[in-house]
């Protein structure tokens, strides 16, 4: 690939820009807001001026509702050799191209599972897509130039390829990525006219659970109103599960054993539940997930703190495979969390208090 048209310049077209860019693609950038387009040439994700003729590949990072018209218009005027775009559901945006009637065997689509909480061309990153999946949804038409361009832009962003059946994907993005979203905002929401005396008590788990509930709406409108059945059956699911454990803690409140013992069965069988499905997630680079020993430290809210901490681990010889920072309310302190493998876990903390560190037990 030695040239490139990506035509949406919000955050993923714009890492997608600029990554290639940074590998010697000639990119050109263009968006319905103009300004928009030369912000993310300023930023080196190519450049706004119109190409000469045919580009290699034409990447289309446009709301889901609008990628087949934009499709549509690109592939009529001849502007690539193939065509891809990168929104969150696949199985509408084919088959609105499809009743368009076009010749889609320049065509794939496909997703980069990566993201942030912000969006536009300012927040966007060349190595946004590094490690992480992209998915592609060759049919039995596309033409084989055409996936390995899609492959090429893959292999460009650092990202790992996962080939999917359209549909199978929009099931499995409803499930891991759109419903989450949906039940992170609803309890973020029971935050909105919560008294200021519960909300400083916030710790860890709700940041955690809320985090993603920060993405801009307007964006989300648009994907759930081109996946809407799939999340929607999702969520049917979820509240039979919130009816059942109301009722449970209901029977909780009962003077009475015997109501008491089913909401007691009631409350385990749903945390249990969670416990099984938890440990299906993927760990660390997509592998089996590994149970990891926690040394927790005590660190003053200042800079160049992390970076001692990791260096004494790296002079202990241990690896941190994960880590996370909990912040202390009212307070210029957090408690950093370095996840371990746990036959190290005690080398590092004699290590860290060798060296001064305060490790909390």
């Amino acid at each position: 690939m030695r040239t490139a048209l990506v035509i949406g310049t919000g955050l993923i077209g714009t890492s997608a820009a600029i990554a290639l860019s940074q590998r010697g693609v000639v990119v050109h950038l263009a968006d319905h807001d103009p300004e928009q387009a030369r912000t993310a040439a300023a930023l080196g994700a190519g450049t706004d001026a119109a190409p000469d003729g045919p580009v290699d590949l034409a990447i289309i990072a446009a709301p889901p509702a609008h990628v087949a018209g934009v499709l549509a218009d690109a592939m009529r005027r001849g502007a690539a050799r193939g065509y891809l775009d990168v929104a969150s559901v696949k199985g509408g945006p084919r088959r609105e191209l499809e009743a368009l009637g076009l010749d889609l065997s320049a065509y794939i689509g496909t997703h980069p599972m990566s993201g942030r909480e912000k969006s536009g061309p300012l927040a966007a990153t060349g190595d946004l897509f590094e490690g992480r999946p992209w998915v592609l949804t060759p049919t039995r038409d596309t033409d084989t130039e055409v996936l390995n361009l899609a492959l090429e832009l893959v292999s460009h962003c650092r990202a790992v390829p996962v080939v999917m059946d359209a549909d199978a994907h929009d099931r499995a993005v409803a499930l891991v990525s759109h419903m989450p979203h949906l039940v992170s905002s609803m309890v973020a929401a029971r935050l909105e006219n919560a008294e200021e005396a519960a909300v400083r008590l916030c710790g860890q788990g709700i940041r955690d659970v809320t985090r993603i509930a920060a993405s801009d709406p307007r964006m989300w409108i648009d994907i759930l109103s081109a996946n809407p059945g799939p999340v929607a059956d999702l969520l049917s699911d979820v509240a039979a599960d919130l009816d059942e454990t109301v009722q449970a803690l209901r029977s909780l409140q009962s003077s009475d054993e015997a109501k008491r013992g089913e909401g007691v069965l009631g409350i385990e069988d749903v945390l249990r539940r969670g416990n099984a499905g938890q440990v299906r997630v993927p760990g660390k680079h997509g592998s089996a997930p590994r149970a990891y020993e926690v040394v927790a430290v005590l660190i003053d809210d200042q800079p160049g703190q992390l970076a001692r901490i990791f260096a004494d681990a790296g002079r202990a010889g241990v690896n941190i495979e994960d880590v996370r920072i909990e912040h202390a309310t009212g307070q210029q302190a957090g408690l950093v969390q370095l996840m371990v493998e746990p036959q190290t876990a005690p080398v590092l903390t004699a290590a860290l208090r060798e060296r001064g560190w305060a490790i909390r037990q």
